[in-house]
Parts: C-alpha cells; structure tokens; sequence
C-alpha cells in the first residue's frame, strides 16, 4: 500500500443529512430572516442552514455520529483514518453536538454566526448565546457588528410572527448572561482567576446554551497556557455545554484539516465569485542582499500604489518572532530613510511595528486607522499568529520574511488571510494581492501553498511508519 494519499480538502468535509424531523424545526420559516441578513450571499446562507440541520433537526444527538454516518458512507474518509476508532480520535468534542465551518477569511463569517445565533434563541431551544473570541479586537469587532445588526428593524421583522425572542441584548461578560442575551467576550474571561459573570452565569444552564467559538483553530491547536483553557472550559461539566460551533477560515491542526467541518466555502470559491481579492504568489530568485530583497518589495509597494491610487496601499511583513520583527523593523526604516532621501524620524512614520510586547502595545490604536490616506503608515511589521481580527483592507503586498513563518498550512492560511478584505473603491472589481516570497527556502513549502490556495486542490497525508 502506498504511503502517500492525496486528498480533496473538499472531500473531508462533514455531509449534514437533509433530513430534518419537522417536529423540531422547520427551518423554512426562517428563510425571509436569513435572506434579510445575507443578501446575495448564497453560501452564508447555506452555512446557516447546514449548521440548524445539525444541531436542530433531531438526526444526531452528538458529532461522533454525524462522523459515523460520514466515515460509513464515504470512501475518502476510510482511506484517510483507516478506521473509525482513528478517525474519532481526531474528533476534539465527540460528546457534543459540536461542529466546525470554515469560511475563508474576509467572507463576512461574522453574519453567519449572527444568524445561527438569532434563529437558535427565536426557535426556542435555546435561552442565550456566548460567543468567544481569542482577543480584545476580535471581540470589539464582533460586538459592534452584532449591536448593528440588532438595531435593523428589518431584520427583527423579518423572523416568525410567533417566534421565542426576537430581539436579543448585545452585552459582554462585565454583565450577567441572562435569558435572552449574546455575550461577545475574550475567551480570557472565562478563566477562573478572571472577574466576570461568565461562569456564574452559565453554571448549570450548558444545555440551553450556544457557544461560539470564533477563530476556533486556537482551540484545537493550543498545547499550553491560557489557549488550553479555553478547551477545557467547553467541557468542563459544570456547564454541560450541549451546542458547540466553532468558525475560522484556518482549519487545520498544523498541516491536517479538522475533522469536524461540516460546511466549507474555500480560498479558490470567494477569490473565484469575486469576495476577496485574487492572490499573486510570486518567488523570486535569491537576493545577494536585504537592501537587494527590500528594492524588490519596494518596486512592487510603489506598482500598487500606482494601480491602486484611489487608496493607500499597504505592505505587510510577516516574521517568526518578537526579535526579528523588531530587527526587520529596524533594517526597513533604515533602508526607506536612504531610499526616499527622507530622516529616520520620518521613515519610522510610514512603518508600523505590531507585536504582543507591552511596549507596542500603542500601536494596536494606530492599525485601526491606517487605511486613512491622512495616516502616514504604510508598511507593516508583525509576527505571524497575532495578526487575527485586522480589519485592514488596504494591503497588497504581503511578504513572509522567513520560514518559519510560512511553514505550514495554518500559518500560510493565516498570512494569506490578511490580505484577502476589498476595499470599497475596489467593489465589484478584481484587486490583487501579492505574496512576495524568495527561492531560498520556497521550493520546501511550494505544495502547502498550492494546497492552500486550491492551485492542486489536494491535501496530503502520510502514514505513520
């Protein structure tokens, strides 16, 4: 037998029967609600289906049997696991009717998560709703957003005459999570030496309770510290959490795709329909210096802003850790000084450096602004996995610095996915961003980003010797 499988990603995902006992939901009575929100979006909408089958229509009482049913069923999945016992071995909430959908970055998952919300507590199968999230700007974001969608009157409207609830409080975990409420909160908040309502609140009342789980790869790939706790909090029996969804457009532990998946709208899907900007991935020879690499990037930095002038393009530097960004940094505002002819005071202006350390912490105000074209960043500085809940749209250039960067499937989707939003002057059009990358260590990671980007459409897996 060969060592060496290829699979379409496609084909590992999770098939919802259609199948639905009407007794428990008849989802078409939502439909007006879910066109109101989506609009045109068809696979938003189809993710907020496929999502109330599973958890509402009466055929699973938990995800180890939707697995069961699919790895019968399905050739793909018993050539990947071999058998089911190592395949429920990669489940990470088999007693659960938990699940996972991955929407590619910028595809506006934020809306899907809104609607399963609203549908579960109009229905009636749930009294409230916590929605995590893995930092304070992811959490800000989504709490915005969730505060203007619940302030349309349309889509209040929009919901069954006779329905359960059908306008939802917006809060966070500084407040009691009572019936009828979504709490938008920092995962940090359930930790137990942390003050909130959290815990309090939900003691005992997981069954009648939706838990969100945004970015949900910090989940499944956390080995240590507060990210751990964050798992052992969804199944920690003191709340007996019932329904569990979590959302990224990075789903995979390493170089494996979750086992969990039971909606996927792909990288190749939104770039093909035209939500996000298409990817340029372009390797260059070998630089014989960093003066000689950086007048590339800056020849390709100027080409966008020439092709892309309604707005401030953006550049953006991806490195391993806190050190070589602070040096990259360094050595960029050096080059630009000698370059433009300009102060280092004044090059520093245009680059900004975004890491976890306290003393950038400052600059985390600063990238909220620096679409503006009054704001005078334009280069970027940051280390890989604490880039999530950007909101950037204006970047087109994206340049991994060093391998271990770009060196598995979860951090090229990650790097990738910061460049992927539209800015509006460009709606309906099809921008670009490229991927600036150099032969020297390329050719080792070229089939994950080809995986990555659908360019193959496979993934791989290799046996265990």
């Amino acid at each position: 037998m060969p060592d060496r499988y290829r699979f379409r990603t496609q084909d590992l995902v999770l098939r919802v029967s259609t199948s639905v006992n009407p007794s428990c939901i008849d989802i078409t009575q939502y439909e007006p609600f879910i066109d109101a929100l989506c609009g045109m979006r068809e696979y938003q909408k189809e993710a907020i289906r496929v999502v109330l089958r599973y958890l509402l229509g009466g055929r699973y009482t938990n995800l180890r049997e939707l697995a069961k049913e699919n790895f019968d069923s399905n050739r793909v999945l018993q050539e990947r696991y071999g058998t089911f016992r190592e395949m429920e071995r990669h489940l990470q909430l088999p007693d659960q009717l938990s699940c996972s959908v991955d929407l590619a970055t910028g595809t506006g998952k934020s809306y899907v998560m809104y609607g399963i919300a609203r549908i579960m507590l109009a229905s009636g199968a749930i009294d409230r709703v916590l929605v995590l999230c893995p930092s304070r700007t992811i959490e800000k974001g989504l709490t915005e957003k969730f505060r203007v969608l619940s302030s349309d009157a349309v889509l209040s409207t929009a919901l069954p005459e006779k329905c359960s609830l059908r306008n939802p409080h917006i809060i966070n975990g500084t407040e009691t999570i009572t019936v009828g409420s979504i709490c938008v909160e920092n995962f940090h908040a359930t930790l137990e030496r942390v003050k909130s309502s959290i815990r309090d609140s939900l003691k005992g009342k997981g069954e009648r309770t939706l838990v969100l789980n945004d970015e949900v790869h910090h989940v499944y790939n956390s080995t240590g510290g507060d990210m751990k706790r964050w798992k052992e909090f969804l199944l920690d029996p003191d709340f007996k959490f019932k329904y569990i969804v979590g959302f990224s457009g990075t789903c995979y532990t390493g170089n494996d795709y979750f086992a969990d998946v039971i909606l996927r709208y792909s990288l190749r899907e939104a770039i093909e329909q035209g939500y996000i900007k298409a990817i340029d991935y372009v390797v260059e020879d070998a630089p014989n210096s960093q003066d000689e690499k950086f007048q590339k990037i800056y020849d390709n930095h100027l080409q966008s802003k020439y092709l892309y002038r309604k707005v401030k393009p953006l550049t953006i530097f991806v490195t391993k850790d806190i050190p070589s960004c602070k040096k990259l940094t360094n050595d960029l505002i050096e080059f630009l000084s000698k370059k433009e002819g300009i102060s280092v005071e004044g090059a520093s202006k245009k680059v900004l450096i975004i890491t976890s350390s306290k003393e950038h912490a400052p600059n985390a105000l600063i990238l909220e602004e620096v679409d503006r074209s009054d704001n005078p960043v334009e280069w970027i500085t940051s280390v890989s996995m604490l880039t999530e809940g950007w909101d950037v749209k204006n970047v087109f250039q994206i340049v991994p610095h060093e391998e271990r960067a770009f060196n598995s499937k979860l951090l090229i989707a990650q790097v990738l996915g910061r460049g992927l939003r539209i800015p509006d002057a460009y709606r309906g059009e099809r921008p670009i961003v490229t991927v600036f990358n150099h032969d020297a260590w390329s050719t080792r990671i070229k089939h994950l980003v080809d995986e990555v980007m659908e360019i193959e459409k496979r993934v791989y897996y290799r046996e265990n010797p």
